[in-house]
């Protein structure tokens, strides 16, 4: 009997949806799995090395190291501090001008201090001596493959192709396995029926998982043009007030040090860690703009943006849209960070399993019978049909 035709129009999405995306997949998965071991990899390729002082040691003072970094740079404006709540060690980044710091990204300076002790710790080399870090090559091919924006979109498009492949799988697993009992491998019938049989079984086993990682990649991947669209609409309501006015000049504003007081009384209970300064053209012309962040695991993954007056100090919490949200709860979903080394093995072995379920769709395909299409669909065998 042959397969009805609702199963038909299944077999066919998942086998073009399949088809797509597997070898960019098969890209993302293998560039993932470095990175759920990205803090262990970079400990190990480059060791942190820091003066061994009690943990009480009390940090130095942000405006001490702003100074120092602009001593460093001479001429050059500081565009922001990154407080590192994991090492002791303070980023503060500097450029020439806001316009070239947009225009020439690669004028763009930082110093690495230690928080504990002001010592310079590292800062930027001359642009024919840098060299991107291992992690740092996985996080550009897994995310945009070098190509900006446009290759996030693809990359996320291909993602969305996986969640309809998973989803076409599930509503074609069920008829395929009515003749079966669940877990059966016919290693008796051939090396590509065993393969049929793991491909589906593998896949079954690691759905709801894949599916998870699926739509969160995709999600991952909308990022900048969901934060250049809150940064439009919600982040200009706000700051309308001084829209029109000009930027206060540096000797008015308050220290470094006050700002991240002036938010920490904003936010209490929560990790204050970069601040943007004003000027910005992602933030505001007359604030600081800080980012803050919860204390536990998971909600360490959830940031709040908090204004301070560059003059006065007046700290506002800026909404967070729910779209923003979801795209930060994502994050920790994805890449299965947020429960320590276990859940970060889990979710390696869960990675490894995917890739096998990849390679063997394209394994499949690759090695169908002539006419196996044929006699799948008179023997009603939907799931056999498409590979």
């Amino acid at each position: 009997m042959a397969a009805p035709p609702y199963l038909r129009r299944w077999a066919w999405v998942h086998k073009w949806s399949s088809l797509i995306c597997t070898v960019f997949l098969i890209l993302i998965f293998l560039t993932g799995l470095p990175l759920i071991f990205h803090e262990e990899i970079d400990d190990w390729l480059e060791p942190p090395h820091y003066v061994e002082l009690p943990a009480s040691t009390p940090r130095v003072s942000f405006d001490r190291l702003v100074s120092e970094a602009r001593r460093v740079y001479p001429g050059y404006i500081v565009t922001s501090v990154f407080a590192d709540d994991d090492e002791p060690q303070v980023y503060v980044w500097l450029a020439p001008s806001w316009g070239q710091y947009l225009d020439k990204p690669r004028t763009r300076r930082f110093v690495r201090f230690d928080a504990r002790t002001g010592a310079v710790l590292d800062q930027s080399q001359p642009l024919g001596a840098r060299r991107i870090s291992f992690i740092g090559v996985m996080l550009r091919l897994h995310m945009d493959m070098f190509a900006g924006l446009p290759g996030a979109l693809f990359m996320g498009s291909m993602g969305l192709l996986f969640v309809i492949a998973i989803v076409s799988g599930a509503v074609l697993y069920g008829p395929f396995m009515k003749k079966l009992d669940f877990g059966t491998v016919r290693v008796e019938r051939g090396r590509r029926l065993k393969w049929l049989d793991l491909h589906n079984l593998l896949g079954i086993v690691t759905l709801a998982w894949a599916l998870v990682v699926g739509a969160t990649g995709v999600m991952n991947e909308l990022a900048s043009p969901l934060f250049a669209l809150w940064r439009q609409t919600d982040v200009q309501t706000v700051l309308a007030p001084w829209r029109e006015q000009p930027t206060p000049p540096p000797v008015e504003w308050i220290g470094v040090d006050a700002v991240y007081a002036a938010a920490s009384k904003a936010v209490p209970g929560m990790v204050l860690t970069s601040a943007t300064f004003p000027g910005s053209p992602f933030g505001s012309s007359h604030h600081f703009l800080l980012w803050a962040k919860g204390d536990e695991p998971l909600t360490s993954r959830l940031f709040s943006p908090v204004l301070v007056d560059a003059r006065t100090g007046a700290a506002l919490v800026v909404h967070m849209p729910w779209y923003l949200r979801a795209l930060e709860l994502s994050r920790p979903l994805h890449f299965g960070d947020y429960g320590g080394l276990p859940l970060k093995i889990i979710w390696a072995l869960l990675t490894v399993i995917t890739i096998v379920v990849l390679g063997s769709g394209i394994y499949l395909w690759l090695k169908k019978p002539a006419g196996a299409q044929v006699k799948a669909r008179k023997s009603g065998d939907a799931k056999e049909a498409i590979v």
